[in-house]
């Protein structure tokens, strides 16, 4: 099970810190990534963090802005310089690891409830 936490509003241009905990830490052996969904659109790939494939890869539209990272507890999406078109509901989601990496929705496993970013300007 993955639960997300940490959204919330921020002004444009600000930062945001999203948490993704799952049961026991079972994490560590999935690959993780980070969608979201805008109002009327479609869940787009934000970034995954492969157990085979390194590094960490991001879509295009956050890259050098938004960071990935895992610890014991948790893993991490650091935000910063947020836009307004980035107003989302931002999940987490897993997927058993091979060697490639995936960016389609349907290609994952288990997902979290998702939490609310809500960037203003």
């Amino acid at each position: 099970q993955l639960v997300e936490s940490g959204g919330g509003s921020v002004q444009a241009g600000g930062s945001q810190t999203l948490f993704c905990a799952a049961s026991g830490g079972a994490f560590r052996h999935y690959d993780m990534a980070w969608f979201r969904q805008a109002p009327g659109k479609d869940r787009e790939f934000v970034s995954v963090m492969s157990r085979a494939v390194r590094p960490t890869s991001y879509a295009d539209s956050v890259k050098g802005r938004f960071t990935m990272s895992e610890n014991s507890a948790n893993v991490y999406l650091w935000m910063t310089g947020l836009k307004p078109e980035e107003t989302a509901v931002y999940y987490c989601a897993a997927r058993r690891p091979d060697s490639k990496i995936y960016y389609y929705p349907s290609e994952y496993e288990f997902w979290g409830q998702g939490t609310q970013v809500v960037v203003s300007s």
